[in-house]
């Protein structure tokens, strides 16, 4: 293989790739096929530099969740993430580790929903793809260090994470979380270090955790009304509805206005800021 191997098959599906594959806006004059670089450095969260660079064959040793991210920017199937992966010298990951393969057809539905935030997440509750109107509601959740990027870790031990949601819900979201993080937990095998680690971690951080925890309660999540609270448009009065995708266990959790609500408004001011910020 030539000395740019990672670089090339980079190139080559960034370039097979519109706009429209990815949700951004198409039409216009391009002075080469596919997408740009910048592109995709924004979508995979890299900053453009780094994705040249990679590109170039200038980094050798790409990090695991930055080969995870491109692979979900570049809409791979799992045999191109795994050969992206060896391209750049490291084992692919683990069917139920946060940077496993996501189905494309839950990346598609990510982009198809346009202004409706909307976010994959795995069985353990780990956001590992979200789209724009999720970003703007809640933040960036995907690629963080540790069990960062997982809510019901983020629910529990930080503090601001709560900030969002009425008050009066706390409790119930909290209970629901617990519940679904044992279902989790219980289809991994006894060596999984990652769920086991994020239930000590938790047990060790939260007591709050603990005593629901020990309650013993099971139910994986589907859909409940959400009230969340944003700094820029105020009150959503959303239902938080949950998709499974029986390729890979993942979840589409979407946030939609409740009918008579002013949700889709709201969605669409979002959407203006967003972009205005990301200008």
């Amino acid at each position: 293989m030539d000395d740019n191997a990672l670089g090339e098959f980079l190139r080559h599906r960034r370039e097979r790739l519109r706009p429209e594959d990815v949700g951004l806006p198409g039409g216009g004059r391009r002075r080469t096929p596919g997408l740009r670089r910048e592109e995709v450095a924004s979508l995979a969260a890299l900053s453009p530099d780094y994705y040249s660079r990679l590109e170039q064959g200038r980094v050798r040793t790409p990090s695991t969740a930055a080969l995870a991210s491109l692979a979900r920017t570049l809409r791979l199937t799992g045999d191109e993430q795994d050969y992206l992966f060896r391209l750049a010298g490291q084992q692919p990951p683990e069917p139920r580790s946060p940077l496993a393969h996501v189905d494309p057809a839950m990346i598609y539905l990510l982009d198809a929903l346009g202004h409706t935030p909307a976010q994959v997440a795995d069985d353990l509750l780990t956001v590992v793809a979200q789209n724009r109107a999720a970003e703007h509601l809640l933040g960036v959740w995907t690629g963080l260090p540790g069990y960062e990027s997982n809510v019901t870790w983020r629910w529990f031990a930080d503090p601001a994470a709560r900030d969002g949601n009425d008050p009066a819900e706390h409790e119930r979201i909290g209970r629901a979380y617990a519940a679904d993080l044992r279902a989790g937990v219980a289809q991994r095998s006894p060596g999984d270090r990652f769920a086991h680690g994020l239930v000590a971690d938790l047990l060790r951080r939260s007591t709050e955790f603990a005593g629901l925890w020990a309650q013993q309660h099971v139910a994986a999540l589907t859909s409940a009304p959400k009230l969340i609270r944003h700094p820029l448009v105020g009150e959503l009065d959303l239902q938080c509805d949950v998709v499974l995708s029986p390729a890979t266990g993942h979840r589409l959790v979407l946030f939609r206005p409740r009918p008579g609500s002013d949700g889709f408004e709201q969605f669409a001011f979002l959407d203006v800021l967003g972009h205005q910020k990301f200008s």
